[in-house]
């Protein structure tokens, strides 16, 4: 159906903390984090996640792949797709080329098969962002992203998309419209309250929802129960 999975080393990835070392404190975090967001929702299952942050550089790409990780780690049928089609990294993460992806499909119309790739990962497979295009909000508020995420959801029981930050453009929040829940990066030292209550706002104007927040970066070397992202 896809795509043969590419050979990777350690070396080759970015990041991917859950697959090299998924006994390690930070790992057990992501864990946990999946956890939550499993029992977030006590009507209705979390079956696609939005995760976002305010500003560029907290880590959202980062813990996107991760939480990816540790839900196909666990079982779980799971899609990441990279959403941010002005800046994507999820190819360079898993080592992925670049030629056809999200764009493909939306602006040309290539079916879920032709674009969704084989991690070498059980349990996971990916969609790249594909060629930069003018005019990515458009793309994903437009009919052709909404027949491939119904394509995909028949398929995956978790899909994990990556999107741009919340106030820098609309991406997110029309995407937040379409997805069961969101979830909000924040880098300790770095984002601001006031952009994470923005961002929050953002989210439930368009009514949203809104899952929580993951703060990443948090230096805790006097306990080992905590985690620290250099």
């Amino acid at each position: 159906m896809f795509k043969k999975k590419l050979n990777q080393t350690t070396n080759n990835v970015r990041h991917l903390i859950a697959k090299i070392n998924p006994k390690s404190p930070i790992s057990e975090q992501y864990r946990t984090i999946r956890t939550n967001i499993q029992f977030s929702s006590i009507d209705k299952k979390i079956k696609t996640l939005l995760v976002t942050s305010s500003e560029p550089g907290a880590g959202k790409s980062m813990t996107a792949a991760n939480l990816a990780i540790v839900y196909a780690q666990q079982g779980i049928k799971t899609l990441l797709i990279d959403g941010d089609m002005r800046k994507p990294t999820i190819h360079y993460t898993f080592r992925l080329g670049n030629l056809q992806g999200l764009s493909n499909a939306l602006v040309d119309g290539l079916s879920f098969n032709r674009i969704a790739e084989a991690s070498d990962i059980d349990n996971l497979d990916l969609i790249s962002s594909g060629p930069v295009p003018p005019n990515p909000s458009e793309l994903l508020a437009s009919k052709q992203f909404e027949r491939l995420l119904t394509e995909a959801s028949d398929i995956y029981e978790m899909i994990i998309i990556d999107t741009p930050p919340l106030l820098a453009v609309t991406d997110a929040q029309i995407l937040a419209t379409k997805l069961d829940g969101v979830i909000i990066v924040a880098r300790s030292g770095q984002t601001e309250i006031n952009q994470l209550q923005e961002s929050v706002e953002a989210i439930n104007k368009v009514k949203g929802n809104m899952l929580g927040a993951v703060l990443n970066d948090v230096d805790k070397t006097d306990n080992t129960n905590y985690y620290y992202y250099g």
